[in-house]
């Protein structure tokens, strides 16, 4: 219970962070740091100007690091939830992470953890930053999804499906509220509640605002997607823009695109124009070859902005570590390869294994870097990549 004499000054601060108040949250209030500072709601800041994005990646050096998530978790939810939230595998991980000289994860949040428990959600953040500080990793978080199942839940999440890449990872926000434009502003709180908890703290690298909003997750949930996804998308995906830059963020917001043509600068569709100008440093997936990665590279330099990879490395599609990362090295693009400890995202299995059945592990694996023991799926790989990061790293 509450103590009547501090309830007053609780409420203030929850009144402040935008968070829910509660016994259980008190709890993790009191954990918080001292150091704690929230930003304060003002007008939306502009895009940074090219000489401020420059500066910030000159301070931050080349950024080579994985897509994060603990082996022990199936999704953003499980990673997350205080019932299943595991520091132990998270600081064992990060510390295989440090070893091969990575110094940024890329880390996915949900809008139902804000929902469910705000307070303790931030407070598990922060350790998560505790954590990953102590291995000189710095996150760029994901506030949004729009890849694989469209109807997420909070509690307790499925088991994974024996052999199926990502059966599992949940969209954010699901469909429910993706398919009501006029439910949107109900996000603004977790937006802004984020952000501006680790608006000025240095331990976070970068924000990325939405994670291939305009996927319609073909086949696997394609019957489940709200009409008009795409559109709806790019409604929302505006919004938390100006939700995150009215937080005033000390680092750069940043969205992806993924598909369609950014070379020819003729047919740059609407949503990926608005995302390459939309942020402070430009970010792309891409799973291609050598020659391909090197086009899109090109093709993004006109913008005149750091650039960062923040999805790459499919072993049999031919994006792999000894073709990919040299080129990024060289050319100082930022690096986030897809995947690093195998486990129940089950990722080391290719996207087809949606509507192929596959009995074993696969000879070649589709992503991730380790086994959950810690074992390199192969060796020299981890050999290579720890000769790029500690070449560049002296550059």
């Amino acid at each position: 219970m509450m103590h009547a004499t501090i309830k007053p000054r609780l409420v203030a601060l929850a009144l402040l962070f935008g968070v829910a108040l509660d016994g259980a949250s008190f709890g993790d209030l009191r954990a918080q740091p001292t150091r704690m500072q929230v930003a304060t709601r003002g007008p939306a800041r502009a895009v940074w100007t090219k000489e401020r994005a420059r500066a910030w990646a000159d301070s931050t050096g080349w950024l080579v690091g994985s897509n994060f998530i603990p082996s022990t978790a199936i999704n953003q939810l499980e990673m997350w939830q205080a019932v299943t939230f595991d520091p132990r595998t998270i600081d064992r991980e990060l510390g295989w992470a440090e070893s091969l000289g990575f110094n940024t994860m890329r880390v996915f949040l949900h809008n139902l953890l804000w929902q469910q428990d705000s307070i303790g959600f931030l407070s598990r953040m922060d350790q998560f930053l505790m954590i990953a500080d102590r291995h000189h990793i710095r996150p760029m978080f994901v506030l949004f999804d729009a890849v694989w199942d469209p109807m997420p839940h909070l509690g307790t999440q499925r088991a994974p499906i024996p052999h199926v890449h990502n059966s599992g990872w949940v969209q954010s926000p699901g469909a429910a509220i993706l398919a009501d434009t006029a439910s949107f502003e109900q996000l603004r709180g977790y937006v802004q509640g984020v952000v501006g908890r680790f608006a000025k703290d240095r331990r976070v690298v970068a924000w990325d605002v939405f994670n291939e909003p305009d996927n319609t997750n073909r086949p696997a949930y394609l019957a489940y997607e709200p009409v008009d996804k795409e559109a709806h998308s790019f409604i929302l995906i505006r919004k938390a823009f100006v939700w995150a830059r009215e937080m005033n963020p000390s680092q750069p917001l940043t969205a992806a695109p993924w598909r369609g043509d950014w070379i020819d600068p003729t047919r740059v569709k609407p949503f990926t124009a608005y995302m390459l100008d939309s942020s402070d440093v430009i970010t792309f997936h891409s799973y291609d070859d050598s020659a391909n990665v090197e086009r899109l590279v090109t093709a993004l330099e006109r913008y005149g902005r750091p650039i960062i990879c923040s999805e790459y490395m499919a072993r049999p599609r031919g994006s792999t570590f000894q073709k990919i990362l040299p080129i990024f090295a060289r050319r100082h693009v930022g690096a986030f390869n897809w995947g690093f400890a195998a486990g129940k995202t089950q990722t080391i299995y290719p996207w087809d294994s949606w509507d192929r059945e596959y009995t074993a592990e696969p000879a070649v694996w589709f992503h991730d870097i380790f086994r959950s023991d810690g074992t390199p799926y192969d060796a020299a790989e981890v050999a290579f990549v720890r000769g790029i990061t500690a070449t560049a790293g002296r550059r």
